[in-house]
């Protein structure tokens, strides 16, 4: 696809997204989310509505079910969840929600990586974040760090939300 052809794609896509944030952790509550609080603010100055913000255990039953009840819900468009996406055996993100794709978007995690190791160095290689459609929704699972979501939303969910959502809709 050319940049004119993505540009246009881009300018015919929704610009006033519905959203579902989950924070998906073991020890932190709504009070203490600086990472899903950071989205849900980012989300609103882009014009977005946040529909839906939780904070579950970083449990696969619980994160399945709440996707499952996302993906049935008409009035969201965009879920995205921190949390979960490391390398300890608690970070299960990754496979429940995986399990749940219609299709993965492999290039979101490949393009995360490549903006995380300008960051981090060689230590984003301790991330597995990952974007996938579910029904016709887009979901994006990222790290719970503040400053990995800050960068997954400024580099790519913000600037590419409403052309993801436009092709998940067929539309």
């Amino acid at each position: 696809m050319d940049n004119n052809t993505a540009a246009q794609h881009r300018h015919s896509a929704p610009t006033k997204l519905r959203c579902a944030v989950m924070t998906l952790s073991t020890t932190r509550t709504k009070e203490d989310d600086a990472g899903g609080a950071y989205i849900c603010s980012a989300l609103k100055d882009a014009g977005h509505s946040v529909v839906w913000y939780e904070v579950l255990k970083d449990d696969g039953v619980a994160i399945s079910a709440a996707l499952r009840a996302l993906r049935e819900n008409d009035g969201v468009d965009l879920i995205i969840a921190t949390g979960g996406t490391g390398l300890a055996p608690s970070d299960v993100t990754v496979e429940a929600a995986r399990a749940l794709f219609d299709k993965e978007i492999t290039a979101f995690g490949v393009l995360f990586t490549v903006l995380s190791h300008q960051q981090v160095g060689t230590a984003c290689v301790l991330s597995r974040a990952t974007a996938g459609v579910l029904g016709k929704k887009i979901v994006c699972c990222l790290p719970g760090s503040p400053k990995a979501c800050r960068l997954a939303m400024e580099q790519i969910i913000l600037p590419e939300a409403g052309h993801m959502v436009k092709h998940a809709r067929g539309s």
